[in-house]
């Protein structure tokens, strides 16, 4: 009886219908549930049906299971009894006696459950529309805790249900561990994990004093989100602002952020913190704005703006520690791409808000680039770019956070306009050298000056050349039995890239003091590049005699079938032929006849273990200029460990800096967890910043208290912070480990 019972699916199929793609198979032992053929046992030819018990039926990714199931294939009615539970796209229903439909997916049950995360629903009775396929239930509790006595939920006299998308309720009364504590006459939240929350972080900061962070974040479809926050803090006042969240399709996403306080006492970061003399008193009346927009309105077009307005200078060091961490000085900047096949175009606008940043402003620049492409049929490749824009440099007219000055600085603008072509020919010999040639030129308009700081009444052009080759080949070697299992290898593969850039560029016409400098030379600890195009400093180009050595080293291994890199070494060192006494783009250090050796490494020995590092040696006076080091240990998710050093040459960088990090997460079991974060300047001998978060699972909700204590030097006061947040497990505002990125998040910074 049990090996006919098998046969079914296959009977099943084996019929002339347009749709019997089921799986019928007994979950433990099949028992007919009325008297049958024994030939067919538990199918009636008449009527369609399947009977059974304690049956699975599947079609596509909808599965049933029940105690007793009456099944018609043609019409892919299922009626279910006894522990029926039905799995649909992520959705589970769960009750005593449904009624499923398979092919349009409708439900009529009496008392039920069902639940998508991180969304919970029990009612009485359940029905379905095919026409809008939603639900209508009555007497029912909605949750987004996963237990069978939720600590919180919803009652409500009627919801409609629409699934994956939102919930919909009337006359519900909000319960928190079975006390009434909200009613409302009308209720709707998404199916999504982006529903509405309050949520308060109180704390205490030496800055702010006792404080009480609020956010309510709230959502009206799948359209529009955003937040509210409501803030107090006892010693700086009241600060208010929303976030507001647009998915607008093919008009893009976008995010609007205004915040605004009356500080009581905007002075205190001048008393406290290490800034420079003179800076001019902060307003009382603080606020930021922020706009992030991106959109791709038709093929091959992208657009991008970002408006960062602030009152002032010190506002997001005081208030928003997270984001002045990522970008102290926030410009303002609205950009257009479009493409094609072998050029791109882009429009791009730097308008000044801010008066107390340095910045240029560009209005516009526009730059039309040609990307590498073969010239009709002959070996010749072509690319260019050409660029025309009126810019006006601004400086800050007073001693800033971000560097000192002496006193009002002058202000110049102009137009300028710019074109570069070059012509190279790619060539391989003996069938693995690669080398390429190439020369090109530059021509470079600009107009007289305008402003106070005017230094050039004149019109003039800048004249430049340059020529080069670039020479590189691949070799490798394979060790397919090469086996270790103290690193995990399987197999190894070594692969080496040498390489060499030779580049040329007589001395220019005009040299960089002899023409504004609109795109000059920034500080930049990484090595920059030294052919063009890819050197942009337009007006500092100076003379070249160079060649760029390149070496890469990549050891390869199989883990779990997939190839991995156990090691990935990057060499470079540039050889100044001719050093041209200008200033190399770092930090105003003169050109030498050695550029600093740059190394970049990344080893893997073990799938859990990550050592990255990033080194510049200046071999002409045999000392380290930088230095990051980071060894990451995440065997799995019970514990992780980062320790990491951070080295900077005094005179390289300012003073220098000498820091050793660490950070450690250790889950202590499956409700509490702790995370520890120290930095440690080597240079002053003394323990800077420390950070604790203790982490609590509470089944329904997920809570974090946080400790921090900064320790300038220098006789300032200990600065010190702590708070303690707590959010549903299903909506948490900060998943743990999260303020591993952003540490001062779970300080409401």
């Amino acid at each position: 009886m049990f090996f006919l019972a098998l046969l079914i699916p296959c009977i099943c199929r084996a019929q002339d219908l347009s749709d019997t793609n089921y799986t019928i198979v007994p979950l433990h032992n099949y028992l007919p549930s009325v008297p049958m053929p024994t030939t067919l046992p538990g199918y009636d030819f008449d009527t369609g049906n399947v009977y059974g018990t304690n049956i699975l039926i599947q079609r596509e990714n909808t599965v049933l299971t029940a105690d007793s199931v009456t099944f018609n294939y043609k019409t892919g009615v299922a009626i279910a009894s006894g522990h029926v539970h039905i799995e649909e796209a992520g959705q589970m229903w769960t009750g005593k006696f449904i009624i499923y439909n398979f092919k349009t997916h409708l439900i009529e049950s009496g008392s039920f459950r069902t639940g998508r995360r991180p969304v919970f629903v029990q009612g009485r009775s359940i029905q379905g529309n095919v026409t809008n396929h939603t639900y209508t239930a009555k007497s029912v509790y909605v949750t987004a805790d996963d237990t069978s006595k939720p600590d919180y939920y919803l009652e409500a006299s009627r919801i409609t249900i629409v699934p994956g998308k939102f919930v919909e309720a009337w006359n519900a009364v909000l319960y928190v561990k079975g006390v009434p504590l909200f009613y409302f006459p009308y209720y709707k939240r998404g199916l999504g994990m982006r529903g509405n929350e309050l949520t308060v972080m109180p704390g205490d900061d030496s800055y702010y004093g006792p404080f009480l962070l609020g956010t309510y974040r709230w959502r009206m479809g799948d359209d529009v989100d955003g937040r509210v926050h409501l803030d107090y803090r006892e010693k700086r006042g009241v600060g208010a602002g929303p976030d507001l969240n647009l998915h607008m399709g093919p008009l893009g996403d976008a995010q609007l952020k205004y915040y605004y306080m009356h500080d009581l006492d905007p002075n205190e970061s001048l008393i406290t913190s290490n800034v420079p003399p003179n800076i001019p008193a902060i307003p009382k009346d603080r606020q930021r704005f922020y706009l992030g927009w991106q959109a791709s309105p038709s093929t091959n077009v992208e657009a991008r703006a970002l408006v960062n307005y602030q009152s002032d200078q010190l506002l997001l060091h005081d208030f928003f520690q997270s984001d002045y961490g990522q970008n102290p000085q926030p410009n303002t900047v609205v950009e257009a791409d479009k493409y094609w096949d072998n050029w791109s175009l882009n429009a791009e606008t730097t308008p000044r808000i801010n008066s107390f940043f340095d910045q240029v402003e560009r209005l516009p620049d526009v730059r039309l680039s040609g990307f590498p492409q073969q010239i009709f049929h002959t070996p010749l490749y072509y690319q260019s770019q050409s660029s025309v824009g009126y810019y006006e440099s601004y400086f800050a007219n007073t001693n800033t956070l971000f560097g000192p000055t002496n006193g009002p600085f002058p202000e110049f603008s102009g137009a300028r306009a710019d074109t570069f072509h070059q012509l190279s020919l790619p060539e391989t010999f003996f069938g693995w050298l690669n080398v390429t040639p190439n020369a090109g030129a530059r021509a470079t308009w600009y107009s007289a000056e305008t402003g106070a700081g005017e230094t050039f009444s004149n019109q003039q052009t800048r004249l430049v050349f340059n020529t080069g080759v670039d020479t590189s080949f691949k070799a490798s070697q394979l060790w397919p039995d090469a086996t270790n299992r103290l690193l995990d290898i399987d197999g190894l593969r070594h692969i080496i890239v040498p390489s060499a850039s030779y580049v040329y560029v007589p001395r220019p016409n005009l040299q960089p003091p002899q023409v504004p400098q609109y795109d000059t030379l920034s500080p930049n600890l990484l090595i920059l590049p030294v052919e063009f195009p890819d050197y942009n400093d337009i007006d500092a180009i100076e003379n070249e005699n160079v060649i760029r050595f390149g070496l890469r080293n990549t050891l390869q291994t199989k883990r779990d079938g997939l190839v991995q890199n156990l090691v990935d070494w990057n060499l470079m060192l540039d050889w100044n032929l001719k050093p041209n006494g200008q200033t190399n783009g770092v930090f105003l250090q003169p050109q030498k006849t050695f550029d600093d050796l740059y190394s970049a490494l990344a080893f893997k020995p073990r799938p859990w273990v990550t050592f990255n590092s990033q080194i510049r040696y200046d071999i002409n006076d045999n000392r380290l200029n930088m230095a990051f080091h980071e060894l990451t240990f995440a065997p799995g998710d019970r514990w992780s460990w980062s320790i990491g050093h951070w080295y900077l040459h005094s005179g390289f960088v300012d003073s220098g800096d000498d820091v050793i990090t660490s950070t450690l997460f250790y889950r202590l079991n499956d409700n509490w967890g702790l995370r520890a974060s120290h930095y440690y300047d080597a240079m002053t001998g003394h323990l800077q910043e420390q950070n604790y978060t203790l982490y609590r699972d509470m089944r329904s909700w997920t809570a974090a208290l946080t400790f921090r204590l900064i320790d300038n030097g220098g006789g300032q006061p200990l600065d010190y912070g702590f708070a303690f947040s707590i959010s549903l497990k299903a909506y948490p505002r900060y998943h743990v480990g999260d303020d591993t990125i952003q540490p001062y998040d779970l300080l409401g910074e």
